[in-house]
């Protein structure tokens, strides 16, 4: 496989489990506002897990983007799953 055709499967496989990696952590908000709506979470449990989105997908987002797209492609293929969502969870002192 020419060098080329590496960086675009490797950049293919990367973009593949970004988007479905966030879209997860997108359904967990999703399932966080229909709470909000039907009474289930307050205002400042919301905004919890909002600021846990954000934490979450800027781990994710580092994770893709590594500066080599050869190297996140092999962290993807290699690596254990990674619960993302938890990764971005707010830890107590």
């Amino acid at each position: 496989m020419s060098e080329k055709a590496a960086r675009r499967q490797a950049r293919q496989q990367v973009a593949a489990y970004h988007e479905a990696e966030l879209g997860e952590l997108v359904a967990h908000v999703a399932g966080a506002i229909d709470q909000f709506r039907d009474g289930d979470l307050d205002l400042f449990d919301m905004d919890r897990v909002l600021f846990q989105y954000s934490r979450a997908a800027k781990e994710l987002w580092n994770y893709c983007n590594p500066g080599n797209l050869e190297v996140a492609a092999r962290y993807i293929r290699e690596d254990p799953a990674i619960d993302w969502w938890e990764r971005g969870a707010f830890r107590e002192r």
